[in-house]
């Protein structure tokens, strides 16, 4: 039974991946026909930012009300009501208004289905979960691709996503069983525990009576570090994703018909390299495969700055995307062993909040930067996120050492 379950899990992965790509692959084509400057897809977008950081905050007691498959159905719900409003907005504010639910559904089930997974779940399996989103933000790109060149507008493009999201969505509520049915089953498996592999339904709630307050988990060891990691991780990640078909536009010289192509490679590269990661973390473990991604990622910004405004620009968004391959789901699957299981879907919470911080403010700040200064400080900017993570994340393993040393030996001791 739990082997369909991991395959719900997947395609819920998927579900997620599906949304994330587009608004940044279509706005080049949307912003002349709604009238507005190309610096207002950072209003989008931070609008979509804060709905996450809203619902990931609260992610810990609605997980703890709900369960996490009813949190990822009503979320991928929620995702799809707002594409199909997106694909009939006419004007700028009611892509806002759309927003609003477009983020709210993405906070909750992002925190709640990854803490299932690093509680759960070895890290192959996070890696390859991972993949499944980078393939669902890889079809994105081409969906709207196929929509514009057929004539039909981005528009068309949405609502065709739209409709694979309506689709996730009955498939999870017909599941909702196999989360149930997983408890039983998980609850045999923790008497007769078999072979390396994590129960897939240990439990549902951690073991605790209340949620962890915003100020207990800030005073957790190396918990402010860890929320700096992930602000800059996803800041790098959603800048690249949101501007780097409009450089290859404006600085490089490409169409916007190939850049929206040429932005899915970013995706591909994430794909392809989760996919290759979940293999790596067998002879890796976590904080080895995050510094093997930071390398990458800097391989691609030499790339783009080396290539200026040649054809060889959209190989530095497949660098960049195959370093940022292992570095979010590592990041996540270490997480209960850097602060603890009974704590780790607070933590979680206050990370994906954080993240979508990163997401809200740094893709909107490059925004301005573009249209006042230069877009071709773009590979620059990112570099600035690479190094700050980097320090960050080594301040983490640092700090959380001796933590979780000391955690395992009050365990064994019990």
């Amino acid at each position: 039974m739990f082997h369909l379950l991991l395959a719900v899990i997947y395609l819920s992965f998927i579900s997620l991946g599906l949304p994330d790509s587009l608004l940044g692959s279509a706005w080049p084509s949307m912003y002349g026909g709604f009238g507005v400057p190309v610096s207002y897809a950072s209003i989008i977008f931070m609008i979509i930012s804060a709905g996450t950081i809203v619902s990931s905050l609260q992610s810990d007691r609605l997980t703890r009300k709900l369960g996490t498959g009813r949190v990822t159905a009503l979320s991928v719900a929620v995702t799809a009501a707002a594409l199909f409003g997106f694909s009939f907005s006419s004007s700028f504010w009611m892509l806002c208004l759309w927003a609003v639910p477009y983020g709210l559904g993405a906070g909750s089930v992002d925190a709640s289905l990854n803490n299932y997974v690093a509680l759960h779940y070895a890290s192959r399996h996070m890696s390859w979960l991972h993949c499944m989103w980078g393939i669902g933000a890889s079809i994105g790109p081409y969906i709207l691709s196929f929509a514009m060149t057929g004539g039909q507008g981005w528009n068309m493009g949405y609502r065709y996503i739209g409709f694979l999201q309506a689709a996730l969505t009955v498939i999870l509520f017909l599941s909702l069983p196999l989360w149930k049915n997983g408890k039983a089953e998980a609850a045999a498996r923790k008497k007769t525990p078999s072979g390396p592999e994590k129960s897939p339904a240990v439990q549902e709630k951690p073991g605790r009576d209340k949620a962890l307050s915003l100020p207990e988990i800030l005073r957790l060891p190396a918990a402010k570090e860890a929320m700096l990691t992930f602000f800059c991780y996803c800041a790098l990640e959603q800048t690249t994703s949101l501007w780097g078909s409009s450089y290859l536009v404006l600085h490089c010289g490409i169409s916007a018909e190939a850049a929206a192509r040429f932005a899915s490679w970013f995706f591909l590269g994430v794909t392809a390299g989760r996919f290759a990661s979940g293999f790596l973390t067998m002879a890796l473990n976590d904080t080895r495969m995050v510094r093997l991604g930071q390398g990458i990622i800097f391989l691609g910004f030499i790339t783009l700055t080396i290539a200026g405004t040649s054809t060889a620009a959209p190989f530095g968004l497949i660098l960049i995307g195959l370093g940022c391959a292992p570095i979010y789901p590592c990041l996540l699957h270490s997480t209960p062993e850097h602060f603890g299981k009974e704590r780790s879907q607070a933590v979680f919470g206050v990370q994906m909040a954080s993240a979508y911080v990163g997401t809200c403010l740094m893709p909107p700040l490059f925004g301005l930067i573009a249209e006042h200064v230069a877009i071709r400080l773009f590979p620059f900017y990112l570099l600035g996120l690479l190094a700050l993570m980097a320090v960050m994340h080594e301040r983490v393993v640092r700090k959380t050492k001796g933590d979780a040393a000391g955690r395992q030996d009050r365990q064994e001791a019990a």
